[in-house]
């Protein structure tokens, strides 16, 4: 990265998969929730990215955001998408 400005050398460092976080806003028993997850295990796991998942059962704000969507995927604290998650789609987030 020798030669690069350094805001560009900031984003590039940034986005770095061990410096992605996906997060995963589900509630027990949901079979969306099951299926999103297992597409985020999937992908996360493919390319190094770290990533939690949320219970919206014990989080008032999570609930209050997010009730009529779960399962919500968040990447880097952004919703990303909801009730289904695209393989390709997350694959491209996280490596763009």
């Amino acid at each position: 990265m020798a030669g690069m400005s350094p805001v560009f050398r900031r984003k590039a460092q940034a986005r770095a998969p061990q410096d992605r976080l996906v997060t995963l806003v589900r509630k027990p028993g949901c079979h969306l929730c099951d299926d999103a997850q297992t597409v985020i295990e999937k992908v996360c796991g493919e390319l190094g990215v770290p990533w939690e998942q949320k219970d919206i059962t014990q989080d008032e704000e999570l609930h209050r955001q997010y009730w009529e969507q779960i399962p919500v995927v968040l990447v880097d604290g952004e919703q990303h998408t909801f009730w289904r998650v695209d393989e390709g789609r997350l694959r491209r987030a996280l490596a763009g």
